[in-house]
């Protein structure tokens, strides 16, 4: 008991940001008459969010190395501008304009990493440059009005959802099956994990409070595919944030290049000394947040079927609280992708809810921002209690 009440409290800001989670679904559909947890809402849900939660896992790098980016709702804009003219005013098939709006986020990105990384220029600085440069570059290219609408193949990245097997089917059969393959594949992984942890003596979660979590998660699994399987199935930009948050998680665990943006984070100073290419890995982050800002352009412009002048606005904003309100320390060095995909939800549902069940727009940005204060000041009252 005393093991287990140890690792509840080292990992308390993932877990209560969880249980958090959990909480605000069932006060919004308590209070929206069970509107919230319906199919259609829920897959509206992912769909309303999803170009949010792709900026939030490149800000998530973003912050764990010290570091901030204001720019990314403007260079989204810039990008969904840009892609909007190739496609439907020059008619270049979607995957080349795609491409390229890939390889443009990725410069503008290597752009502002430059000045932040070798010229020392605070981030916020250069951040808060490119969202003014990129955002008055968006009403040259547009010249200030609308252009739509996409191909249809471009449309289904943001709009789009998972082909059924053949059959007739009370549910999406094949969303269901992914569920338990899902299932599987975590049960595996978390026992793998066990022996691991077993094999070199380290602290154990004990067998009870073990059993309980894969149930808790097998049944969160299962239930999240059905709800789904009830409607369309799966979308298709739910299964690139899955990759995406799988391949980025990876990374930030397992590979060499996530302890160094960790490392860099916690010490720049130490890290530079321990062999990190301090200036090469903070060059290399931002790239990265410009590549994602662009996929998130590129989904909002898919999602909405036309690029405009607006696009865009406060989703810097929306994207730094997710990050934060999951786990993410102001000072850097701490936060994984998980927490920032849960805190992106958490704004998520609460804006959906408080939709639902009409409070106005005044409420609802004073509300977000109370729980993004709160969620700083927890992560700086753990700080203060664990020195």
């Amino acid at each position: 008991m005393e093991t287990a009440l140890k690792l509840l409290r080292s990992n308390m800001r993932q877990y209560g940001m969880f249980i958090a989670l959990v909480l605000i679904m069932l006060l919004f559909q308590f209070l929206s008459g069970g509107i919230l947890l319906k199919p259609l809402n829920i897959t509206n849900l992912i769909l309303q969010n999803s170009y949010i939660l792709i900026l939030a896992i490149g800000m998530l790098l973003v912050i764990i190395t010290g570091h901030i980016d204001l720019s990314v709702g403007s260079i989204a804009a810039f990008v969904g501008a840009v892609s909007a003219i190739m496609m439907v005013k020059y008619g270049m098939s979607f995957p080349a304009a795609m491409a390229l709006s890939l390889l443009i986020g990725a410069a503008v990105g290597a752009w502002q990493g430059f000045w932040v990384a070798y010229v020392r220029i605070p981030s916020f600085i250069v951040t808060l440059a490119g969202m003014l440069l990129f955002r008055g570059l968006t009403m040259l290219v547009l010249d200030g009005k609308s252009v739509a609408p996409f191909p249809e193949g471009f449309r289904a990245i943001s709009t789009g959802f998972l082909a059924d097997v053949p059959g007739n089917w009370d549910l999406h059969l094949l969303t269901v099956i992914i569920g338990i393959v899902l299932s599987v594949f975590y049960l595996f992984m978390e026992w793998r994990g066990r022996l691991i942890q077993k094999r070199y003596e380290l602290e154990l979660l004990p067998a009870p409070f073990f059993l309980l979590k894969l149930a808790g998660v097998v049944a969160i699994i299962n239930l999240f595919t059905v709800v789904l399987a009830s409607y369309k199935g799966l979308p298709n930009i739910l299964i690139m944030l899955f990759i995406l948050v799988a391949a980025y998680t990876f990374v930030m665990r397992k590979t060499v290049m996530g302890r160094h943006i960790y490392a860099l984070g916690g010490n720049e100073k130490a890290a530079k000394l321990s062999g990190v290419k301090t200036k090469k890995m903070t060059f290399w982050v931002f790239v990265n947040m410009g590549v994602l800002a662009a996929l998130a352009g590129l989904v909002f412009a898919a999602r909405l079927n036309a690029a405009t002048p607006k696009a865009g606005v406060n989703f810097e904003l929306d994207a730094i609280a997710a990050v934060f309100i999951g786990g993410a320390s102001a000072t850097g060095g701490v936060g994984t992708v998980l927490g920032a995909i849960i805190g992106g939800l958490v704004m998520g549902v609460m804006n959906n809810g408080m939709s639902l069940i009409g409070l106005g727009i005044d409420y609802q940005q004073g509300i977000k921002g109370l729980v993004l204060l709160l969620a700083v000041a927890f992560d700086l009252y753990n700080k203060n209690k664990s020195a």
